[in-house]
């Protein structure tokens, strides 16, 4: 038996008390009560997949309205929040308080408040009479109890400052002060209408973020989760520092399917993390290597801890879109976290587990990776163009084929998975330890691929919305998880067909359960932002932070970006990361966006959205609150706050990366062709990795500390070549505003003039700021003026504009009536800025040369020592 000294770790059950806490609700109730819960939740999953589909459609029976689901999903929320959540630390677990019940009830009511007297308030809009008012009051208070039990007090906090600043507007000092907003002017704003609480927050919860948390959890629930773990450690474990390797993967893998870091750092952890510390790794770095792949598995598509979602509405571009931009920085960002595993395993020496493959020549291995690499291609390409030409060709009868099509392939895949030994979860503390063999363990749960091709198909090929191509993706698993059981079976000679469809209900149920289970926090977190976003909206605050912003930043967009960071990492230290990203989304992106135009630097709203997200999550990591460092730390037995620190530290590159793809858009692959896309990916992984080696200080051999500099320079060069030669050649050239039509007419078609303007804002007040103008189709300078919609009035050098034709491109730009033309920038011939590269590859070159010495010479030293 193992005692205490040799294993640290806290027990199961403490492990899994720590996630329920903070994921699913710390209490179980005994008896009726517990039924009850489990009940309600499975009821919700269901609610949510029944108004995802198109039955009510074609039944007409069981059809709600936007604005009536939103109200019924926070009912289910709020009255699970006071069944899962207790009061207190010490307020009882196997029980729930007759309070608790009361608030439940009334939570419930308020919430679903809309719902029930839909028609009344549809003929009274912004007319809330007494009974509404106190409904809406009721509801607010009770959903900040909510919060406080659910996320902890900060999220509560900070929107309850929010509704005191609302009423209390004329009393603000300064700056801050306001008109004020009535209690019922208040409660309407918030309550009754889709500004606040029921806005667009709750919205993308109730149509998306839950049908793909509820995916992730049947897709866990039918064996996933083990199969990602032991297919990363059968393919990595043997190698240098293997474990933390494989478990960089496996949380990448499961980060696909959770939107939870803390999660995802007990359920992989509690397996990798003792692998890691028995090749050599310290407790505290082998927690530190979880919490920073469990964490980044936040920033990988296609949920990115339901942030993807909010992007949709907010940034009001399509899914498939956001996914695309925040692809590459997220598999950069791994893909450099494995490396700095292996220069830590090269620093101190490690070795891998012993691997039970067997042992290929470096050739085969190589033509067995390019071989697997060539059929995920194939795979890829088969999916996204096969079916897309299959569509055409088949017209309406093409999902019955697919779906045909699908079963057999399923069929198939259990088949061949049967021939294989059926995986088992290994005990990571045991004394010897033998890694799954890779052939075996990959045949045995290629069938957990289907459902995310399906996933894939709906978005990509049929173009569905992301709830209904969840929905379908889920119907799938729901299939899989109740048949592959029994098929496997039969594959295998057995007869238990009604115990294994059973054993299947029994899986469905749990995942049922545990999906809702999981969007409690979720759904009260997005509805308590919405009161932080419906203030913004009601008040003004936004644009008066703008200007204290702006203030305390000097206008340099730097220190804006810098404050951003700052203001995000101490919300997300009390916030969970979607609340966070809605929080700080609403009051910090627009006052980026407008900033930064006027300090000449036009930057997509998606890069801003991004950079605000990725600072949310390194809330997570970041000590002294870090959860999931101190998850990781129960199961390593190490110190938290050192783990917390050390795995800040392994974060400095996704801590990096935002401020990069600010300046560099080409990052997120904005405005960028396939083939440039695949040079922009291998250039900045390279970066990414040399920027790894510069902050870990060891490449081929411990660097000195100007290697290290010269390795940051040579990171940041290929990251952002256009910093240098900005400074050799300048990209534009100046033209007097009097000329503007000329320029207009002597450069390419498809480029764009860059304008700086001087007018007044929304309020009337002076305002200064650069527009970014596409240069229209057009054979002369007239033609393009009118395309762009817009007349100048020129007096000798000055131009002011005379008339912005209504809908026009120059009106969607921001030109305005009245606006004077301050200056034009031209783009001039230049070379590319990706010239650059060579000097910094050629600086890369003389570091490995100089490293390559030292290292040649040790081994003389050491045997000259002897």
């Amino acid at each position: 038996m193992t005692d205490e000294k040799t294993n640290p770790r806290k027990p199961e059950a403490d492990l899994e008390d720590m996630v329920a806490s903070s994921d699913t609700g710390a209490r179980k109730p005994l008896g009726a009560p517990g039924k009850l819960l489990v009940g309600v939740a499975a009821a919700w999953s269901l609610f949510q997949l029944w108004i995802a589909s198109p039955l009510p459609y074609i039944f007409r029976i069981g059809v709600f309205n936007a604005t009536e689901a939103r109200s019924i999903h926070l009912a289910f929320a709020m009255f699970l929040a006071f069944m899962a959540y207790p009061a207190l630390k010490r307020s009882p677990r196997d029980r729930i308080p007759l309070q608790d019940w009361l608030l439940a009830l009334v939570g419930a009511f308020c919430a679903a408040y809309i719902f029930l007297f839909y028609a009344e308030l549809s003929d009274r809009p912004g007319s809330p009479i007494l009974r509404d008012v106190i409904v809406g009051v009721v509801g607010i208070v009770v959903l900040l109890e909510a919060t406080r039990r659910a996320l902890g007090p900060p999220l509560a906090i900070v929107a309850s400052i929010f509704i005191l600043y609302s009423l209390f507007g004329p009393y603000m000092p300064g700056i801050l002060a306001h008109r004020g907003v009535s209690l019922y002017g208040l409660v309407n704003h918030q309550w009754l209408t889709a500004q606040g609480v029921f806005g667009i927050a709750l919205g993308v919860s109730t149509s998306f973020v839950f049908l793909f948390v509820l995916f992730g959890a049947l897709l866990d629930k039918a064996g996933a989760g083990n199969y990602f773990i032991k297919v990363a450690f059968s393919l990595l474990g043997h190698y240098k520092g293997g474990p933390a390797k494989a478990a960089v993967v496996a949380s990448g893998m499961t980060g696909l399917i959770s939107g939870s870091s803390i999660a995802n750092t007990v359920t992989t952890g509690t397996f990798t993390i003792p692998m890691m510390k028995r090749v050599g790794f310290s407790a505290e770095k082998a927690g530190a290597v979880e919490v920073s792949s469990s964490v980044n598995g936040q920033i990988m598509p296609p949920v990115m801890g339901a942030a993807a979602f909010l992007m949709v509405e907010y940034v009001g571009i399509p899914y498939v879109e956001v996914i695309r931009h925040a692809f590459l920085p997220a598999v950069i960002s791994y893909i450099a976290l494995i490396y700095i595993v292996h220069l830590e395993a090269l620093k101190a020496d490690m070795k891998g587990l012993p691997s039970s493959n067997p042992v290929r020549p470096l050739l085969n291995k190589v033509i067995g990776f390019l071989t697997g690499l060539i059929l995920l291609m194939a795979l890829s390409f088969a999916v996204y163009y096969g079916l897309g030409w299959l569509k055409p060709v088949l017209g309406d009868a093409t999902p019955w084929v697919v779906g045909v099509g699908l079963a057999a392939i399923y069929v198939g895949l259990l088949k061949l998975g049967s021939y294989y030994p059926e995986l088992e979860l290994d005990d990571p503390t045991s004394k010897v330890v033998t890694l799954p063999r890779t052939k075996p363990t990959v045949m045995v749960g290629l069938h957990y691929i289907l459902p995310v091709i399906v996933l894939v198909w709906c978005l990509m090929v049929e173009r569905l919305s992301p709830g209904l191509s969840a929905f379908w993706a889920t119907v799938f698993m729901i299939f899989i998880m109740i048949t592959q059981r029994p098929i496997t079976a039969f594959f295998r000679g057995r007869s238990r067909i009604v115990a294994d469809i059973k054993e299947g209900f029994l899986d469905l149920w749990d995942g049922l359960v545990a999906g809702a289970r999981n969007m409690i926090g979720i759904g009260i977190a997005t509805a308590t932002a919405g009161i932080v976003v419906g203030a913004v909206s009601q008040t003004g605050v936004g644009l008066v932070l703008a200007d204290v912003v702006e203030i305390l930043a000097m206008g340099n967009l730097m220190l804006i970006l810098l404050l951003t960071a700052v203001l995000s990492l101490i919300l997300g230290m009390g916030l969970p990361t979607t609340a966070n990203y809605i929080v700080v989304s609403a009051l910090m992106a627009p006052v980026i966006v407008m900033l930064g135009q006027q300090n000449g630097l036009i930057v997509p709203l998606i890069a801003v959205h991004l950079f605000v997200f990725y600072f949310g999550i390194m809330a997570d990591v970041t000590p002294p609150v870090g959860l999931a460092s101190f998850a990781a730390a129960a199961v390593s037995g190490g110190d938290p706050l050192r783990t917390g620190f050390q795995a800040f530290y392994y974060s400095l590159r996704t801590a990096a990366l935002p401020f990069l793809f600010i300046f560099n858009t080409d990052l997120l692959l904005i405005d960028v062709g396939w083939l440039q896309g695949i040079v922009i990916f291998i250039i900045a992984t390279i970066a990414m990795l040399i920027f790894a080696a510069g902050t870990q200080g060891y490449l081929l051999v411990r660097s000195r500390w100007y290697e290290s500099v010269l390795l940051l320079l040579v990171a940041f060069t290929l990251f952002r070549p256009a910093y240098w030669m900005d400074r050799i050649h300048d990209p534009y050239q100046s033209i007097p505003p009097a000329e503007f039509a000329q320029a207009l007419g002597q450069v390419e078609d498809g480029s764009q003039l860059r304008v700086q303007i001087a007018g007044e804002d929304a309020f009337g007040d002076p305002m200064t700021t650069y527009l970014l103008v596409p240069v229209p189709r057009g054979d002369t300078a007239e033609e393009r003026m009118e395309r762009l919609g817009m007349e100048l009035w020129v007096d000798g050098d000055q131009a002011t504009v005379d008339f912005v034709e209504f809908g026009s491109l120059a009106a969607d730009i921001g030109f305005d009536f009245d606006q004077e033309i301050i200056e034009v920038l031209a783009p001039v011939d230049r070379w590319a800025k990706e010239w650059m590269w060579i000097p910094g590859f050629l600086l890369f070159g003389l570091v490995v040369l100089l490293q390559r010495r030292r290292k040649l010479q040790q081994p003389s030293s050491t045997a000259h020592a002897a």
